[in-house]
C-alpha cells in the first residue's frame, strides 16, 4: 500500500496533469517545453510523446498535440509561445475571415532582445513592449499601438491615413487612447500628419484635410486661391463653408471623417462624383483624404475644368516630372 508521501506526489502529478491540460485546451492543444515540465512531464517523456506522434514539434521547444495542418490560431499560439514573451502584431492582431492563406504570423519582442528567425513568423522589436500589450489569448499589442506601428510602416500618406481611420472606426478606440499610444510611439515616422488626425478625431475638424488640399491641390497645381471657412446663413443659421471660390459659382466641402468602417469605398464612391461634378459644371463638389491624398493632380484637373466652366481662364500647371495634369 502506497504510503501518504507517495499518495501526496500522485495527487500533485494529477493537479499538474489537469492544469496543463486545461491550460493547452486554451492554447488550441499548443504548449512550451517549459508548459510541458511544469505540468509534471520530463524530458524523456516529452521525447518520447514526440516519437509516438502524440506530440509534434512546431518550432524549437514548442509543440502541439496532433500531427495534421495547424489551424491560424495554432501558428499564432506557436509563434507567441516561441519568442516568449511575445505578442501578436501588426496584420496577425486578429484572426483572418474566412480560410487560413499561410501567411507568416507577426510578432512583437521587446526591442533588447534577439530571437532566431524560424519559417513562418516574422518578428518586430519594439520599445515599451509591455505598456502597449493588451493581453488576450494569444497576448496581442493594443489595437492603438498596432495601427501606429503599421502606419509608421506605411508607403504613402494615405495609407498611413487608413492605419489610423480604420481603427478609429472601431468603438471602444478614442482619441485619448490614440494619443496615449502616439506619446508611447518612439522615432514614429509622420508625427505630425498622424498627431494633426488624432487631433482632428478629438475636436471634429479636418484641419489635415484642410492642409492638405491647399498645399497638395490648390497651390501645387496653380488653381485659383479659394475662401477659407467662409461664412453663410442657411436654415439652420450661421454656417461655414470650407472653401468658397468667389466669382466662379464654387465650393468645396472636405470630408474628413475618420470613424467610419467604409470610409475608403465612400473615397472612390465621392471619386467618381467629382468626375461627375466636372462633367456637370456644378457648384458644389465634396471631397475626402483619398481624393487630396491619394490622387491630388487628378483632383486638381477635375476641380480646374468646374472652375473653367464657371469662368476661370487659367489651367492647372504640373506640379511636378510625375505630375500628368495637361498631358
Amino acid at each position: 500500500m502506497p504510503d501518504a508521501e507517495d499518495m501526496q506526489a500522485a495527487f500533485a502529478r494529477e493537479d499538474a496533469a489537469r492544469m496543463l491540460d486545461a491550460q493547452r485546451r486554451m492554447q488550441d492543444g499548443v504548449a512550451s517545453h517549459a508548459q510541458l515540465t511544469a505540468g509534471g512531464l520530463s524530458r524523456i517523456d516529452i521525447e518520447r510523446a514526440v516519437r509516438r506522434n502524440e506530440l509534434r514539434r512546431v518550432h524549437p521547444r514548442v509543440y502541439v498535440n496532433h500531427t495534421g495542418p495547424l489551424t491560424w490560431e495554432q501558428r499564432a499560439w506557436a509563434a507567441v509561445l516561441y519568442a516568449a514573451p511575445a505578442l501578436l502584431c501588426r496584420e496577425s492582431l486578429e484572426a483572418p475571415r474566412g480560410r487560413d492563406d499561410g501567411r507568416p504570423i507577426h510578432i512583437a519582442i521587446d526591442h533588447s532582445r534577439k530571437v532566431m528567425p524560424q519559417p513562418g513568423i516574422v518578428i518586430h522589436r519594439m520599445r515599451d513592449l509591455e505598456r502597449k500589450a493588451y493581453g488576450g489569448t494569444p497576448p496581442r499589442l493594443k489595437v492603438e499601438d498596432n495601427a501606429l506601428a503599421m502606419a509608421n510602416e506605411a508607403r504613402s500618406e494615405i495609407d498611413a491615413i487608413a492605419r489610423v481611420a480604420e481603427v478609429a472606426s472601431r468603438s471602444y478606440v478614442t482619441a485619448a487612447t490614440l494619443q496615449e499610444a502616439l506619446n508611447r510611439a518612439h522615432s514614429l515616422r509622420r508625427r505630425r500628419l498622424v498627431q494633426g488626425l488624432v487631433d482632428d478625431l478629438a475636436t471634429g475638424t479636418h484641419s489635415v484635410l484642410e492642409h492638405g488640399y491647399l498645399t497638395k491641390v490648390e497651390r501645387a497645381h496653380g488653381l485659383p486661391s479659394g475662401r477659407r471657412q467662409s461664412p453663410r446663413i442657411g436654415a439652420a443659421g450661421n454656417q461655414f463653408r470650407d472653401i468658397e471660390y468667389e466669382g466662379y459659382a464654387l465650393v468645396v466641402e472636405l470630408d474628413g471623417a475618420l470613424g467610419h468602417d467604409s470610409w475608403r469605398d465612400q473615397a472612390h464612391d465621392a471619386d467618381r462624383s467629382l468626375n461627375d461634378l466636372a462633367d456637370l459644371g456644378a457648384v458644389t463638389a465634396r471631397l475626402r483624404f483619398h481624393q487630396v491624398f491619394d490622387t491630388p493632380c487628378q483632383t486638381a484637373v477635375r476641380v480646374g475644368r468646374i472652375l473653367a466652366r464657371n469662368g476661370w481662364s487659367g489651367t492647372p500647371k504640373r506640379c511636378g516630372q510625375s505630375c500628368r495634369v495637361n498631358e
